[in-house]
């Protein structure tokens, strides 16, 4: 990436985003943050992130919701960025049974405010994130970019599945150079307080009993936070071109024939026992945890694992921290932000 490129990372004060636009400050790029601060987890939490990036050279910030009329574009305009990162979501699986409108407008009428700009914007590459729930009830593993994903068994799934096939249109319409890619549980420092490494740390430290759904019988492609957005910086890099025809489609590539737009993989290629998690929190933490088994919640898979070679190929790059090394950094994090 050439230095001093000027990129646009909606929901920078979030988890992903703040380490996103932490590595491509230090890399010289010129980052403009959109992020409307919700208080869907503690907004403490992303303030104190929201800081770090506020000190370096470089980083810009606005304040606003992506649903709100004329905010994002004005920005985006007057920013003129390079590419456009679109990090910002209603996220969390659970929270879409309670609070189900709040992904219709935040998803999808946010997703549709952000096609736009950047369509009016002429971005030369606008990077989505999907996630790999998408996949829901799918059984063959590792999940492909390749194989169907129509059976979204979560509203926070259907949302997302929803806003790739949005961005496909625009692609196909516009010519607007679009990659999806679809996260597999990622985590690490600065994690989202409602997701399991944050919960179940919390709990073994302060000697609770933690919620094991599906009895424990359930896996997952964990991803550590530092390898996920450097595979985002990596695909910044690799926008689409339609290709002639579909012949010029290698056959693992999610390459669209009729437009310049591509869906791409990001995790650990390993699937990690939940026991094995719980584990790594217990070693980490230097106690063991007390576990309250319970059933499956509605809307959860049982496993999820990547392919990771598109990936690969696009990039020469593969994330591979493993759970333990990760998980490590993790507590170590928690501890000292929370003084624990």
């Amino acid at each position: 990436m050439a230095q001093h490129r000027r990129i646009y990372v909606t929901g920078a004060a979030g988890f992903i985003g703040y380490h996103l636009a932490a590595m491509l400050l230090a890399e010289g790029c010129a980052v403009h943050g959109f992020d409307g601060m919700t208080p869907y987890y503690d907004p403490a939490l992303k303030r104190a992130r929201l800081a770090l990036l506020q000190a370096q050279p470089g980083f810009s910030f606005t304040e606003a919701m992506l649903e709100a009329p004329g905010a994002l574009a004005a920005d985006m305009a007057a920013f003129r960025p390079d590419a456009v990162v679109h990090l910002a979501a209603q996220a969390g699986v659970r929270y879409s049974l309670e609070a189900p409108r709040s992904y219709l407008t935040a998803n999808i009428e946010g997703t549709f405010n952000v096609l736009e700009a950047a369509r009016d914007c002429g971005v030369k590459h606008l990077l989505l994130a999907s996630t790999s729930s998408v996949f829901g009830a799918n059984t063959e593993m590792p999940y492909r970019e390749t194989d169907k994903a129509d059976t979204q068994v979560s509203l926070y799934a259907a949302t997302k599945k929803a806003t790739e096939n949005l961005s496909h249109s625009w692609a196909h319409l516009w010519g607007l150079p679009t990659t999806a890619f679809r996260f597999f549980t990622v985590y690490g420092p600065w994690g989202r307080p409602d997701m399991a490494p944050h919960r179940f740390t919390r709990a073994i430290l302060a000697g609770d009993p933690i919620d094991v759904y599906g009895h424990g019988d359930m896996y997952r492609d964990f991803t550590y936070v530092t390898d996920l957005v450097r595979a985002i910086r990596l695909l910044i890099d690799v926008a689409p071109v339609r290709p002639e025809g579909p012949a010029d489609i290698a056959p693992d590539d999610s390459l669209s024939p009729v437009a310049p737009w591509r869906v791409v993989n990001i995790g650990n290629g390993a699937k990690v026992a939940l026991g094995d998690f719980i584990a790594a929190i217990e070693a980490a933490a230097g106690h063991a945890a007390v576990r309250n088994l319970m059933e499956m919640q509605k809307g959860d898979v049982v496993a999820t694992w990547a392919d990771t070679s598109l990936l690969q190929r696009l990039t020469g790059y593969r994330p591979e921290t493993p759970i333990v090394a990760g998980m490590a950094r993790f507590v170590d994090w928690y501890r000292a932000y929370y003084g624990v």
